[in-house]
């Protein structure tokens, strides 16, 4: 089987309607050609006001490996959102920095990159045959107000109105078109100047935008002009807004995702010239959307779902069967308790098996996997910009009930990957193709890592504010276990070593001994070093604290992987493990002791040597056995070669 294709998209505020509906034309072209999709987003729009927070957001497109893409989509309005171009050129210098992999922009021009844009000139031709055809309106008394004079789509906009003007020999004075800037404020401005009498009283207002027809008919009805009865007024885009405004806004829903579909053409005739061109679907829900704000007879089904999908809080009938085959909604994310689970839990691996547990939330969806940098646990490091070499693939969660069984979570080395694959999963062979949603772990700057979820592209997939809500809870729960491990690791280290304490010796020998199998033996070393007051009494008690952190280094060089290092305190020292030893395991750790020591003073320079004694003892692993008999019975052993030593050094 050929190595499908594999498209690129960079994205942001996944939850938006411009996104939703520039990924549904994404993703349903990209299922005619069979390609694979992977879309890398931050979940917030990149003009959001809190600066580090969106740092850890962008820091997910430091993430891609561009030679695993084969092209690339950007809906560059995403990347550049409230006139934020410093973000759009800081990535597009990046990304042009990383590959000369093909690139196709959506609806915004950027240099001269190839572009697909939504046919905003037709849309306001539908909406000015409307007013005047349907309404009867008067040419000479209908206003425009579009965006800023000299941007494009302000002028694509304005032109489809003027061309029914044109075709039908019309004439409009140029004192009837405004310029504003697509926001409330604009309207509103405009408003106040028709109900002061400064312009005269038009019988339609068209708006480029749904705020800036909010904007207008709500000034307008407080100054005591009636929308629809004085005033007609139409917005643009169909957004949540407009349809639950006290006058629901006449608007019109813009075929982005059909542009989208088009920037997918676009980019298949350059990675692949010779394959035929597909045409892209139909998307029904494009088109006029008559509401209060123009006269006619509401569209009561538009309005109703629009109503519906804005709840927060719906009482499902969770005895149907389909919740869980169905969008969760945020009412059940937030009656989840998810936040006050997750941060109860009480280890890094308790928090992955309870935020597993919550996957559920997310549906429908097929597989999501949480990737966590390999110094994640390391609170000296803080991860800011990219990512380390090595990602732990630290959850894996399938909804097939025949997969369940490969489920897991925890943060286990063993499930290292290189960063520069992405994800495993990725090169792995599919029977129909797939999104791959990469988005970042974070708190503020702090990189953690990355998840990704998994949907074949017949589920229509698309991010939304569940899920936004569903990865700040994983973020601050992981964010609080990951200072909470460490606050672990102190209360269970010594402060000088790094060695286990006592306290840390407890813990761990738990975990040991809950490994152990029939037959094991348990094994101790005690190591004492030797001469430290005679060290502290003529160098100095700092050169007492050398030689301990010398003696520590050489225990932690001959300790196996199986093993507990231990300060027990002062000089004293313990090495512990159980396991298939025997009596040449009580003779070899000694002679490997004695020489990590000697490589110690030969390098040290120091004029006194660092040496230690050492006694062992072992005993086969049984239910009721007692570590604190062992560990008495080995110092007894390391006092009698104490004093073996000193006898020979005086001798």
């Amino acid at each position: 089987m050929a190595k499908r294709k594999l498209i690129g998209v960079l994205a942001s505020n996944p939850e938006g309607e411009y996104s939703n509906r520039v990924l549904d034309g994404i993703l349903a072209q990209c299922r005619q050609y069979d390609y694979d999709v992977a879309v890398f987003t931050s979940l917030v729009q990149v003009c959001h006001p809190f600066e580090n927070y969106l740092r850890g957001e962008l820091n997910i497109f430091e993430l891609i490996n561009f030679d695993m893409l084969d092209g690339i989509i950007i809906p560059s309005i995403l990347l550049s959102e409230n006139e934020h171009y410093d973000t759009l050129d800081k990535i597009m210098t990046f990304i042009k920095s990383k590959t000369d992999k093909p690139i196709v922009l959506v609806d915004f021009p950027y240099k001269d990159y190839p572009i697909a844009t939504t046919d905003d000139r037709s849309a306001f031709s539908v909406i000015a045959e409307h007013i005047l055809d349907v309404h009867k309106c008067d040419p000479e008394k209908v206003y425009f107000l579009t965006g800023m004079k000299e941007y494009e789509v302000s002028n694509k906009r304005l032109n489809g109105f003027l061309d029914v003007y044109k075709k039908r020999g019309l004439k409009i004075s140029e004192d009837n078109i405004f310029y504003g800037d697509f926001w409330y404020s604009s309207g509103e401005a405009l408003a106040d100047r028709i109900a002061s009498g400064e312009l005269p009283m038009p019988q339609a207002v068209l708006c480029a935008s749904d705020h800036m027809a909010i904007g207008l008919a709500t000034r307008l009805t407080e100054k005591g002009i009636k929308v629809p009865e004085q005033v007609i007024v139409t917005g643009y885009d169909a957004t949540l807004e407009a349809a639950l405004n006290n006058i629901s806004i006449t608007t019109y829903t813009p075929d982005v995702s059909t542009a989208s579909a088009k920037a997918v053409n676009i980019l298949h005739t350059m990675i692949e010239p010779d394959k035929p061109v597909f045409d892209p679907p139909e998307f029904p829900e494009t088109g006029l959307k008559v509401c209060a704000s123009c006269g006619c007879r509401e569209n009561y089904n538009y309005l109703r779902k629009r109503l519906y999908n804005s709840l927060y809080v719906v009482n499902h009938n969770y005895h149907d069967g389909e919740l869980a085959n169905s969008e969760i909604d945020i009412g059940i994310l937030l009656n989840s308790y998810m936040l006050e689970d997750l941060t109860s839990a009480d280890s890094i691996n308790d928090g992955l098996q309870r935020i597993i547990s919550k996957t559920y939330l997310l549906a429908p969806f097929d597989r999501l996997y949480l990737c966590l940098n390999e110094n994640l646990l390391d609170t000296s490091e803080q991860q800011i910009d990219g990512y380390p070499d090595k990602m732990i693939l630290a959850e894996y969660f399938d909804l097939n009930p025949e997969k369940i069984k490969e489920t897991f979570a925890g943060f286990d080395f063993d499930r290292a990957f290189d960063t520069k694959i992405m994800l495993p999963r990725l090169a792995e062979e599919r029977d129909e193709p797939s999104v791959f949603y990469f988005f970042p772990a974070h708190f503020n700057e702090f990189s953690m890592g990355y998840a990704v979820m998994e949907a074949r592209l017949s589920l229509n997939k698309k991010l939304n504010t569940v899920l936004v809500n569903w990865m700040r809870n994983v973020n601050n729960c992981l964010e609080m276990l990951r200072i909470r491990e460490e606050i672990v690791k102190f209360s269970e280290r010594d402060a000088m070593t790094g060695l286990f304490n006592r306290r840390g010796m407890d813990v761990h020998l738990r975990e040991l001994f809950g490994k152990a199998k029939p037959g094991d033996n348990v094994i101790v070393f005690v190591i004492d070093m030797d001469g430290l007051k005679t060290i502290n009494d003529t160098y100095g008690h700092s050169e007492g604290d050398y030689g301990i952190n010398s003696i520590a280094a050489a225990v932690s060089s001959v300790t196996r992987n199986n093993e507990i290092c231990v300060r027990a305190g002062g000089d004293e020292f313990y090495m512990i493990g159980i396991g298939s030893y025997s009596a040449i395991d009580q003779v070899i750790r000694p002679e490997r002791l004695a020489l990590a020591l000697a490589e110690i003073n030969k390098s040290s320079g120091k004029p006194y040597e660092i040496s230690a004694s050492i006694g062992s003892a072992m005993h086969i692993f049984t239910p009721d056995f007692n570590i604190e008999d062992l560990l008495e019975e080995a110092d007894e052993m390391m006092y009698k070669n104490k004093s073996r030593r000193k006898k020979q050094r005086k001798a």
